[in-house]
């Protein structure tokens, strides 16, 4: 080969070497920028699971008692908190007392906003069973399971699927509301304690209590705010749950809405008052359904939803 021939051979040589790595890097920069600007599927939050919170209540009920100053009292405390967390909420922890009794009430949050909704349960169960019909059982705690429990699987369910980007919404558990009528013990002491301590001015404040009856029957709570309580009967009815929240006055409560409803704030108490096993030792878990917990949890994530932030 002649000094001409080598020339144009390596002149042909190198331009195809150019283009050869000219193509590989064209390639490699479209996947570079394939991946760089692929969106991440964020997974939707998981629906409302009735079968869910019921297994969550069963799970408080296994605490055995949770009187303050019981190890099922420390023990659901710690339970709580670890739920929450897992679900991705900020948890504090209001340690106050009363009556010289010490209360814990467990508040929930996404982030430092100030909340528009609160979301109310209390998680206590009441020391003596009194309204037992047998005499001798009347000493004996209560298993707690509607009253309590069941608020308060309601509210774990909510956490796990209230949507991110929703209204700001506090979940608080209260403490120590359910000894009242016993020497040295009054009702409702954790919600009166938030409600005088902690500093925040929502718009709504909903409380459920009592909500898992398996014949579940709410009827509108007549000290309740009623414009929200009105939003709260309609968001039921559209998913077809008339049935289930009775759209006629029934009973009027003392409960964890009424310290709010004493300073001015706008508060609904959901609760089934006509629960046979009240504060007796028959409140156990076969007597509430998962279909009750769902309707609960249904109608509350809705009217969350339809409440602009």
């Amino acid at each position: 080969m002649n000094k001409r021939s080598v020339t144009i051979y390596l002149t042909i040589t190198g331009i195809l070497l150019i283009l050869v790595l000219g193509l590989y890097a064209a390639s490699f920069a479209s996947r570079e920028t394939a991946t760089a600007f692929a969106t991440p599927t964020k997974a939707k939050p998981a629906s409302f699971d009735g079968s869910r919170a019921l297994a969550d209540l069963q799970t408080q009920v296994d605490f055995g008692p949770r009187i303050v100053g019981t190890a099922g009292h420390e023990k659901i405390r710690e339970w709580i908190r670890a739920e929450l967390e897992s679900a991705g909420w900020v948890v504090e922890v209001q340690r106050t007392q009363r009556m010289g009794h010490p209360i814990y009430n467990i508040i929930a949050k996404r982030n430092n906003e100030s909340p528009q909704i609160i979301l109310g349960a209390h998680y206590d169960t009441r020391m003596y069973a009194d309204h037992d019909p047998t005499p001798g059982m009347q000493a004996m705690p209560v298993p707690g399971a509607n009253d309590g429990a069941s608020g308060v699987a309601v509210l774990l369910e909510l956490a796990r699927t209230l949507p991110e980007d929703s209204v700001p919404t506090w979940l608080v558990f209260f403490d120590t509301e359910d000894n009242g009528n016993i020497e040295g013990w009054d009702w409702i002491l954790g919600s009166r304690a938030f409600a005088e301590e902690i500093k925040v001015q929502p718009r709504a404040v909903v409380i459920v209590d009592m909500i898992g009856d398996a014949d579940l029957n709410i009827y509108l709570e007549k000290n309740s705010n009623k414009e929200i309580r009105a939003e709260i009967w309609s968001a039921a009815a559209s998913l077809g749950y008339a049935d289930k929240f009775i759209n006629e006055e029934k009973f009027s409560m003392l409960d964890d809405h009424t310290p709010f409803l004493e300073k001015g704030i706008p508060a609904v108490d959901i609760i089934d008052f006509e629960y046979p096993y009240w504060h007796t030792t028959q409140d156990t878990p076969d007597k509430v359904s998962a279909e009750s917990l769902q309707a609960v949890g249904d109608t509350l994530l809705k009217w969350i939803k339809d409440n602009p932030r």
